[in-house]
């Protein structure tokens, strides 16, 4: 069941479907799935809404130079510099969801929706059993924040942005925002900050995504299911659990109280964790709560001044791009999911980052498939030769663990790194970022040729006229490359590879790189 028609859904969408462009994220095979707008996840709010819910937020404004407005977050952001160079980072799908282990994330959605029945079999009624009673389940006993991180450094991430809130609305933090957190509830724990410090004990950045703006609208059950559960009063309708599920109220007050909540949510994540990277999905992208995102950028970017640090937030399509063109964003990194059929074709200016998933499902489920470092590793150096940052997802279990499979693939992606990462880390794209066979990277005046090709090859795209090679070196051994060149390019015998092993990447230097 899709949300209800809204005036202003229908607005946005005419806004914005030829500047949008993209394929919809797949997120199974599920009827409500392929009905539901990745555009609109967040509330159809009105502007009167909005300037209410901004206006009750009682936290001063951090003092600074920089306003809530547009013009002034552009004058004052810059990347971080940190970012440039960082190029692969861990992203994590970390909640209730992974309870239930069954279909995706999005679990709570289609529990109330197509997956009932199932839902039903295996747990109970959500009369008996809805997905508030996943949070007891949700131990995390077996969490070790310094294992995490000693694990992060290892595979070669250079930042590490885990889940503070999903779709769900449960707060992986030590709130004092809102009771449904994991410091008083499930783990009772603060997973946030327990990671937090970590990581930076690792030297790595540390950021958190909220993915939370969707939940206003995120559940939608039938009307049957809704004509049960308001005459049992239970789960979505008990009102001891209503601003959990925003699903009894969803009335103008109620929306306004929401986005307050939202935006004392994010201040209170930059305040208690000094994110470095503050990461937002789709539910942001509507126009009409601008406002908003600018009253969390310039806290957050006031906030960094004050601290000394270099931060950002990141969002996906226009949602920090007013002008409605996702080349011109203000205060924020953009953010593409999935490698290939949403991330750029080709060099892309200005800063960007692609998340993209471990395994067949971004949250834990049971049975999922794990990709191996063998088909991850082309993801990470297509898109560093393309200017961009990688972002891997992990799907960590209930217990707080991650599976093997999991573990192998980064450790293995983290021993690949160690020989080749001066390829990709602090590189940036060159000229084109690929010819057949071979993908190209450029740092302090090398320019670096990636591939898996091995004894002679030719690299085409250096010929004579871009400069004289005076040496070609590979990565992670002492033995000499021969090469040969003219005007037809570079030709390269690289010593003991063998095709259909791991990439290797040529260090070439010499050249007139621009």
């Amino acid at each position: 069941m899709i949300i209800p028609f809204r005036p202003t859904i229908v607005l946005f969408l005419a806004m914005c479907v030829p500047v949008f462009g993209l394929p919809r994220p797949d997120r199974g095979s599920a009827p409500e799935s392929k009905l539901y707008d990745y555009g609109v996840m967040g509330p159809p709010a009105t502007p009167e809404i909005v300037a209410a819910a901004d206006a009750a937020v009682t936290k001063p404004m951090a003092p600074g130079p920089i306003a809530p407005t547009w013009d002034s977050i552009q004058k004052n952001y810059q990347t971080p510099e940190w970012f440039k160079g960082a190029k692969f980072g861990v992203f994590m799908h970390w909640g209730l969801y992974s309870v239930p282990a069954h279909h995706s994330e999005w679990y709570e959605k289609e529990m109330y929706g197509p997956m009932l029945a199932w839902h039903t079999q295996t747990f109970g009624p959500p009369e008996k059993f809805g997905y508030k009673d996943f949070i007891p389940l949700f131990t995390q006993s077996q969490f070790n924040a310094d294992e995490w991180a000693e694990l992060f450094k290892k595979a070669g991430a250079q930042f590490v942005v885990p889940t503070a809130e999903h779709h769900d609305n449960f707060a992986m933090w030590d709130s004092d925002v809102t009771p449904f957190n994991a410091m008083k509830m499930g783990p009772k724990r603060d997973l946030i900050g327990e990671l937090s410090v970590a990581v930076r004990k690792q030297g790595l950045k540390f950021g958190v995504s909220n993915h939370g703006m969707e939940n206003f609208t995120f559940i939608n059950p039938s009307p049957e299911l809704t004509a049960r559960l308001q005459a049992a009063k239970a789960d979505l309708y008990d009102p001891q659990w209503a601003a959990f599920y925003n699903v009894a109220d969803r009335s103008p007050a109620a929306m306004t109280r929401f986005l307050t909540d939202w935006v004392n949510r994010n201040l209170e994540l930059i305040d208690k964790y000094q994110p470095d990277i503050l990461w937002f999905d789709n539910g942001v992208n509507l126009r009409v709560l601008d406002p908003l995102k600018e009253h969390v950028a310039a806290y957050y970017y006031n906030r960094a001044l004050q601290w000394g640090k270099q931060v950002s937030i990141c969002t996906k399509y226009i949602a920090y791009a007013p002008s409605n063109d996702d080349t011109k964003q203000i205060g924020s990194i953009i953010d593409f999911e999935k490698v290939g059929s949403r991330s750029p074709a080709g060099i892309r200016p200005g800063p960007w980052v692609v998340d993209d998933a471990i395994g067949s499902t971004w949250g834990y489920t049971q049975g999922m498939r794990v990709s191996t470092a063998g088909s991850i590793i082309p993801k990470i150096i297509d898109t560093a030769s393309k200017d961009g940052t990688y972002m891997l997802n992990l799907s960590p279990m209930a217990n707080g663990t991650f599976p093997d499979d999991q573990k192998r693939t980064l450790t293995d992606i983290g021993a690949w790194l160690a020989v080749n990462g001066d390829a990709i880390y602090g590189t940036h794209a060159w000229t084109q970022f690929a010819e057949q066979n071979w993908h190209f990277t450029v740092k302090d005046g090398a320019l670096y040729a990636i591939g898996a090709q091995g004894g002679q090859s030719k690299i085409t795209s250096v010929p004579t006229s871009v400069g004289t090679v005076q040496k070609v070196e590979l990565l992670g051994s002492q033995e000499p490359v021969e090469f040969s060149q003219d005007e037809n390019g570079l030709t390269v015998q690289v010593p003991g590879q063998q095709k259909g092993k791991l990439p290797f990447a040529l260090k070439i230097t010499g050249l007139n790189l621009k």
